[in-house]
């Protein structure tokens, strides 16, 4: 016989479920005039049985580690229920509304977004096309981040074309035939999806078993016919390091604007902002690597993550120190998989990492910050960067692709050319994923590694990933075929960046220990004068390059409208250099920079 309080219990969880069943979710997008750059938006919300309901508006984008206070943008909260009447609507945080609906059985919630931000991760509206992220237009109920729902979206007149990774249910929650409605399991997947809409160009292909549709927003070089080609290369050779591809269908948004933007990975979506003259002979590589570099996301960091990203709490940060892992190794593929898929040759790659090492080595930051550190710190300072931000961070985008490197590398060498880290993350996909969905820390990607380089990793991460020693590149890259020499050499350089501005040379950065910063000249600082003559740009550098070592120039610089002079004595400085040399005939190193 079952126990009373069993049975209490079971009813109640049964109840609830019932209840959560019975609960709906609609919203409706609109944008009768774009010109003003507002989207509009209509929530109706039914069967609540609370009496006050709170509407949630995220203020970050999982992906993009930065309070971006999303809610900044909402205008006009209103409320009222299934007869019109007016329901009280009061807001409590930042972003967060109260409505309390009392007894009635539908809620209506109108208010507008303006959208004029035209990156990867915000919104933008106009007369020539609309695109906006889920996760800064919508809002959820308190409580009820795990309610699925639909979205119906009214196209502008003017607008043919609407290009969304959701599913497309069958109409009837809008009388405009160019309407279309779709649905999310919940809010997370409402969040992650971009939508474009306008008449943008669309085309598709299959790779890996899977349709890629390509939403083509504004003008540029590209040929369509050579994308389809090379994108499916991309996808067929990340799908191979997973081993399967989970996605049924895939969006990719391409915004082609006069400015470079980068990209946002979504679960089975990505948005890329680029140059509309980058499919050119220079900038093509660099395009592709996007692709691949947001595309590898699909496996790491959508669905492989750590830990504490499983449930995204869209309310606050989200701090993890493995970002060095997810936008590292990833990094690190980007490129691989562009010499995998044969869009890169061999001696391209290897001069691409030994750029990469000699970018991060020369960098002060580098010397200052761990890895693991500057995972932790996106929030304040990677998203934030500032005028000393070079001599006290480290990118763990660039430094994680070295460290990545040089794990597949011990990998290569200790499985004699059988497996690499391909085989560790398959397993990690697997095992944090696949069957249980908990996401990885830093012991269990330690543990997981250890299995494949045969050796403690502890040491390993204290010195290179949680402290700042120098990776001794030549021992790990040497068995792979990558002869790598040191070499240091003697600069002069007074260790200062500059901007011309308005007639104006502004001192932008300071390096550390540099005679700039011996002789107190300091960021924002302009120049006016050397050795008794009025600066420009050119002249000032030439001068400066023409110093020999030991030579005292006098410099009179404006600071806050204050005259000042001082006396720098040009000190060379030692700047490491790395040289790279592949041997092709190594037969680990031809595993390794394969072409599949």
């Amino acid at each position: 016989i079952m126990k009373k309080s069993h049975l209490l219990t079971l009813l109640t969880v049964l109840f609830s479920t019932i209840n959560l069943f019975a609960q709906e979710i609609h919203h409706e997008l609109s944008m009768p005039a774009p010109e003003t750059h507002y989207f509009h938006v209509e929530t109706t919300l039914k069967a609540f049985e609370e009496e006050k309901i709170i509407l949630t508006m995220p203020v970050w984008s999982p992906g993009s580690y930065l309070i971006r206070e999303y809610p900044k943008n909402v205008n006009l909260v209103r409320a009222k229920d299934e007869k019109g009447k007016t329901l009280p609507i009061q807001k409590i945080r930042k972003n967060q509304w109260e409505i309390e609906k009392g007894d009635a059985k539908t809620v209506i919630v109108n208010y507008e977004v303006y959208a004029f931000e035209l990156t990867v991760r915000t919104s933008f509206l106009d007369l020539t096309h609309g695109f906006l992220n889920g996760v800064n237009v919508f809002m959820y109920p308190e409580g009820y981040k795990d309610l699925g729902g639909t979205l119906t979206i009214i196209p502008h007149e003017t607008f043919e074309t609407i290009s969304a990774p959701l599913e497309v249910v069958k109409d009837g929650f809008s009388s405009d035939v160019r309407s279309q409605t779709f649905a999310f399991k919940d809010f997370d997947e409402l969040a992650d999806s971009p939508i474009e809409i306008g008449n943008q160009e669309v085309f598709t292909f299959t790779a890996a078993g899977v349709e890629h549709e390509v939403a083509m927003y504004g003008p540029g070089n590209y040929d369509v016919e050579r994308l389809k080609k090379d994108m499916a290369k991309i996808v067929e050779s990340t799908t191979a390091v997973f081993g399967n591809n989970p996605n049924e269908k895939y969006l990719f948004i391409i915004h082609n604007t006069n400015e470079r933007g980068g990209g946002l990975e979504h679960m089975n979506s990505t948005a890329l902002n680029v140059n509309r003259w980058t499919y050119g002979p220079e900038g093509y590589i660099s395009f592709l690597s996007l692709v691949a570099h947001e595309y590898f996301h699909v496996w790491m960091v959508k669905r492989l993550r750590p830990s504490v990203l499983i449930d995204y709490d869209y309310n606050r940060e989200n701090y993890t120190d493995l970002l060095w892992v997810m936008e590292g190794f990833t990094a690190y593929y980007d490129m691989l998989l562009l010499r995998r898929a044969g869009l890169y040759s061999k001696n391209q790659y290897v001069n691409y990492l030994q750029r990469t090492v000699n970018w991060v080595e020369r960098s002060e930051g580098n010397k200052v910050q761990p890895v693991a550190d500057a995972s932790f710190d996106a929030w304040i300072k990677a998203y934030r960067p500032n005028e000393n931000s070079g001599n006290s961070t480290i990118s763990y985008y660039t430094k994680g692709g070295l460290i990545a490197a040089v794990l597949d590398a011990m990998i290569i060498k200790k499985s004699k050319g059988k497996k690499s880290l391909d085989d560790a993350l398959k397993e990690l996909y697997q095992n944090y994923y696949e069957k249980n969905n908990v996401g990885i820390t830093e012991e269990t990607l330690k543990n997981t590694l250890q299995k494949y380089v045969d050796e403690d990793m502890e040491d390993f991460f204290k010195k290179y990933i949680n402290g700042t020693e120098t990776i001794p590149y030549a021992k790990y890259f040497d068995p792979i075929g990558l002869s790598v020499t040191k070499h240091t050499n003697s600069v002069n350089e007074i260790g200062i960046t500059t901007s011309y501005e308005n007639g104006k040379l502004i001192i932008k950065t300071v390096k550390t220990g540099s005679p700039a910063k011996k002789a107190g000249l300091s960021p924002n600082d302009e120049i006016i004068a050397f050795n008794g003559f009025r600066v420009d740009d050119k002249e000032f550098s030439n001068f400066t390059k023409s110093l020999s070592e030991g030579e005292v120039f006098n410099v009179i610089v404006s600071r806050g409208n204050r005259l000042m002079t001082m006396d720098v004595e040009m000190i060379p400085s030692e700047q490491i250099q790395y040289i790279f040399s592949f041997d092709e005939a190594n037969k680990f190193g031809e595993f390794w920079l394969r072409e599949e």
